[in-house]
């Protein structure tokens, strides 16, 4: 007779086999919603770029979601810590990444995707708007679309990521970022099987992030169909670091910068390092009844360790990985959250319009108070009416492994024991479920370095050759 573990393994295997899809989000006025439950959906999330920017390769058949071994590693690791969103910036449309989104798919982790990259001509350039906005560049982010379009747990696009980060681009820059969403929403919408939300990722800069919000999220003419207006507005923010007040992170300000907003709003990144280990204090305040009445939660940067030290989780180039003490912090910290307080809505929220464009809304004398958007250039239009050539089309398909297969390790150095994904019903999104991770670990054996992960951290962990990809794949 089986024994209850290995049954209990059994179950979530054959669980784990069938093509569960998690319910799609909606943005409805202020909120994002659970297209089935109606619940308010918070994002509880971290940023997912192993390698940073310079380790994205095109070409190379690998980018964050393109090797179902590690994904499901991460995937392990980030359902225990809680979240429920990952923001992945740098994406290679033309590679493979079905068991991923599958695998993230299976344990309530929804995507929210940048559709540029950091290479020449993949992204607006502030210094030469018109020579980048082009039909290379659409047919770009267009195959984006294209490759994660039939994903139910892809919760949205950004067209943009902090495209002004000093005043003088204020004056040239916002028409070009509203050009680029209407391209992209008018894509979907003659090419996808369903909405799919386009929102835009900003800098904290004071004294343009008024504006930035204004003009982007308002609608030209008064039209609800505006196409060119943003779905949601993330903020790339670092104003709190360590143990401060509400007031002296300067969250109060934010608060009263968005307070009348109409559409969901967001922190696209957060967690500032300068204080270490970080506490993770503002994660209570983000979270908390001041906040979320008029934002929607917040993505942590970031899951992996890099040069620049905001990592949760050190990855190797072996596919092993140790936990380090930032991700047991914060994974106290979101279970401490009141979730069903979260995911209460509001019905006046969620019934909120946008105001119609009017440069009585622009307050800085030198942003953009014109909203004569560019015209879309030559070539793009073709790509809008009929698609792009030959698109990489994505779908969900079955995940038949569960357990992760290489060692991981806490933060005390123990190894983990009986890492795997739980697959969760197909309504359900992932929340932090009070499990600690210090907690499940075996003690390293003494006098023992076979059990410690090998060699130094990689660029975020990833395969250094597509030999490696082929060595870890499911």
């Amino acid at each position: 007779m089986p024994s209850a573990s290995k049954l209990l393994v059994t179950l979530f295997t054959l669980a784990a086999s069938f093509v569960a899809a998690v319910q799609n989000i909606d943005v409805r006025g202020s909120e994002f919603v659970n297209n089935v439950t109606s619940d308010r959906f918070q994002i509880i999330g971290v940023a997912y770029q192993p390698g940073g920017s310079a380790g994205f390769n095109p070409g190379s058949g690998v980018d964050p979601l393109s090797n179902g071994t590690l994904c499901l590693r991460d995937a392990a690791l980030m359902q225990r810590l809680g979240v429920n969103t990952i923001r992945v910036y740098n994406l290679d449309p033309s590679v493979n990444h079905d068991m991923c989104a599958s695998i993230f798919n299976s344990v309530g982790i929804y995507l929210l995707l940048d559709v540029n990259s950091p290479l020449p001509n993949d992204s607006l350039n502030p210094g030469d708007l018109t020579g980048s906005y082009n039909s290379a560049y659409l047919n770009r982010i267009f195959g984006v679309v294209e490759a994660f379009k039939n994903y139910p747990n892809l919760l949205g696009f950004f067209s943009g990521n902090e495209v002004m980060q000093k005043i003088g681009e204020g004056s040239t820059v916002p028409p070009y970022v509203r050009a680029v969403t209407r391209d992209l929403k008018n894509y979907i919408a003659n090419h996808s099987p369903r909405k799919i939300p386009v929102g835009y990722s900003a800098a904290d800069v004071r004294d343009i992030l008024p504006d930035s919000f204004a003009y982007l999220s308002c609608d030209i003419d008064g039209q609800s169909s505006d196409m060119s207006r943003i779905d949601f507005f993330g903020l790339n923010s670092y104003s709190w670091c360590g143990d401060l007040t509400f007031q002296e992170s300067s969250y109060d300000q934010l608060i009263q910068i968005f307070s009348n907003t109409t559409i969901p709003i967001f922190f696209s990144e957060y967690g500032c390092n300068d204080v270490q280990p970080r506490q993770f204090f503002e994660v209570p305040a983000v979270y908390g009844a001041e906040m979320t009445g008029v934002m929607s939660g917040g993505i942590i940067y970031e899951y992996s360790q890099e040069p620049n030290d905001f990592g949760l989780v050190d990855l190797y180039a072996n596919g092993t990985a140790a936990l380090l003490v930032d991700y047991d912090s914060l994974q106290r910290r979101y279970n401490e959250l009141d979730i069903e307080r979260l995911q209460s809505g509001n019905a006046s929220a969620i019934a909120l319009q946008s105001p119609e464009c009017s440069s009585s809304l622009i307050m800085g004398g030198g942003f953009a108070k014109s909203f004569e958007i560019p015209s879309i250039p030559s070539g793009g239009q073709p790509l809008i009416d009929n698609g792009i050539e030959n698109p990489n089309i994505g779908k969900l398909v079955p995940v038949t492994e569960t357990a992760v297969p290489m060692d991981v390790y806490g933060s005390n150095g123990g190894l983990l024991r009986d890492l795997a994904i739980r697959p969760l019903p197909q309504d359900q999104s992932n929340i932090p479920n009070g499990q600690d991770t210090t907690g499940s670990t075996s003690a390293s054996p003494s006098g023992s370095t076979s059990d410690s992960p090998s060699g130094t951290s990689s660029a975020g962990g990833m395969p250094t050759s597509t030999s490696d990809v082929g060595q870890l794949a499911i």
